[in-house]
């Protein structure tokens, strides 16, 4: 699939028919996922924006894909290992399905449901890319699957955090250091991963009012700052017109 056929397959939500998105939410719950190519910062953003929104009085909970659940985390060796390459893409892309329903079944939903702020170290849009644009399977069958999978739990917001994807890769190798080996997709092409960015960066063009682009190529600082100014609309914090109790990041 063409990179820019993702803005194409997903011009619109992939939803339950006629009721859109699942409302799950109470007045403080809400669901922020973190997307990006390898080496981008993920995990230590997350657990910086977690560090201020709890200094804030926030319940939050941090979370990953593929994982987060009991049921999740069984699969989540299986997918990373590449065991389940050489049944293929569709094979492997089940099986991302088959964790993130049980992850938003067992966590996500019960967590956002009782006023957690749940943020997610990857979700659909990685499937989107990885098995979608990368992967090369049908648009038809990526769309029906993610219906099934995320039964209306869309993110409230996602960070799209993009780096040049060379400088991903070296990230990566650098905090794995020498002895610990990559994963089957870090040990991929760099023009691969360059694809996934460009991706990334088109679901952002593609869905603006959920998805944000955080320039990752600066200070680990300057980074925290760009996602908390992108956070800070869709939580009580602003929406009640109060200050901000700690701009910090």
């Amino acid at each position: 699939m063409p990179t820019g056929e993702l803005s194409k397959v997903f011009r619109v939500h992939c939803l339950p028919a006629a009721t859109g998105k699942v409302s799950v939410t109470n007045s403080t719950g809400r669901f922020i996922t973190f997307e990006g190519g390898e080496g981008v910062g993920k995990s230590t953003q997350i657990h910086r924006l977690a560090n201020v929104l709890r200094r804030r009085g926030h319940d939050v909970l941090v979370t990953r894909e593929p994982g987060g659940s009991r049921g999740a985390e069984a699969v989540r060796h299986v997918l990373l290992s590449g065991a389940a390459e050489e049944f293929g893409v569709r094979m492997e892309a089940m099986l991302f399905a088959a964790a993130r329903s049980d992850h938003i079944e067992e966590v996500i939903r019960p967590a956002v449901a009782e006023g957690t702020i749940v943020l997610c170290d990857r979700f659909m849009d990685s499937s989107r890319v990885y098995q979608g644009v990368t992967g090369n399977l049908e648009p038809r069958f990526i769309q029906n699957l993610e219906r099934v999978a995320i039964n209306g739990m869309v993110p409230d917001l996602t960070l799209v955090l993009d780096l040049p994807a060379a400088s991903g890769l070296r990230r990566a190798k650098a905090r794995e250091g020498k002895n610990v080996a990559p994963d089957r997709f870090e040990k991929e092409e760099v023009s691969t991963h360059e694809k996934r960015r460009e991706a990334f960066i088109d679901l952002t063009r593609t869905e603006p009012d959920r998805c944000r682009l955080i320039d990752a190529n600066q200070s680990e600082d300057a980074v925290a700052l760009a996602i908390l100014a992108a956070v800070e609309p869709v939580l009580d914090d602003n929406r009640t017109g109060e200050p901000a109790k700690d701009r910090k990041a």
